[in-house]
C-alpha cells in the first residue's frame, strides 16, 4: 500500500501549460496508481464532516476524485460541468481563472435544499472554480461545509477568495 506521502510524490510540474509562465500540477500519474489514488481518497474521505451527505466534483480532474471519494464515503454526487454539458442547468456561474475566464453549471434537480456538501477538486490555484461551485450550490439552497483539494499553490492566494470556507488540503506547495 502506498502512503500519502508516495502518493503526492507521483504529482509532476509541467512549465509553460496551458500558457507561457503557468506551472501545471499534473496528476495524471498518480491517477494512474491504484494505490495512489486509493492513498489520497481515503485520506480526502478522513475528512469529511459527519453531516455532509453530497460531494459536488468540479470538471474535469474533480470527476474522478469525487466519484470515488462519494462511493467510499457512500454519499450522493454531483457534477459541476462547463456549458454545454447537461440538458437542465439549474443555474450558471462565470468566473475568473488565473489565465482566462470560464463559466460553471449546476445540473437542475439534483441539489436538495438544505443539503450538506462537501466540494472536490484536484487543486485550488486562485480560487475562482471552487467560488463559482460553492456560489451554484449556496444559490441552490445547499451549504457548503468543505472544501477538499489535493493540493493547494500558496503563492496564487486561493484560500484568501474564499474566506470562511474549511478547506482542506493534502499537500500545500
Amino acid at each position: 500500500m502506498t502512503d500519502l506521502e508516495d502518493a503526492l510524490a507521483l504529482v509532476r510540474t509541467v512549465p509553460d501549460f496551458p500558457a507561457p509562465g503557468v506551472l501545471f500540477r499534473d496528476l495524471n500519474p498518480l491517477f494512474a496508481s491504484e494505490p495512489a489514488l486509493r492513498a489520497v481518497i481515503d485520506a480526502m474521505a478522513a475528512q469529511l464532516p459527519a453531516d455532509v451527505d453530497t460531494i459536488a466534483a468540479i470538471e474535469a480532474r474533480g470527476f474522478l476524485l469525487g466519484g470515488a471519494l462519494a462511493v467510499v464515503s457512500g454519499r450522493g454526487l454531483v457534477a459541476i460541468r462547463k456549458p454545454g454539458k447537461l440538458p437542465v442547468v439549474a443555474d450558471r456561474v462565470d468566473y475568473a481563472l488565473e489565465y482566462g475566464t470560464a463559466t460553471l453549471e449546476l445540473p437542475g434537480g439534483v441539489v436538495s435544499p438544505g443539503a450538506q456538501v462537501a466540494v472536490v477538486d484536484d487543486v485550488l490555484a486562485t480560487g475562482g472554480t471552487v467560488d463559482a461551485t460553492c456560489q451554484l450550490l449556496e444559490r441552490a439552497g445547499a451549504t457548503v461545509s468543505l472544501v477538499t483539494v489535493v493540493l493547494e499553490l500558496q503563492a496564487l492566494g486561493g484560500r484568501n477568495r474564499l474566506p470562511g470556507r474549511k478547506i482542506e488540503a493534502l499537500r500545500t506547495i
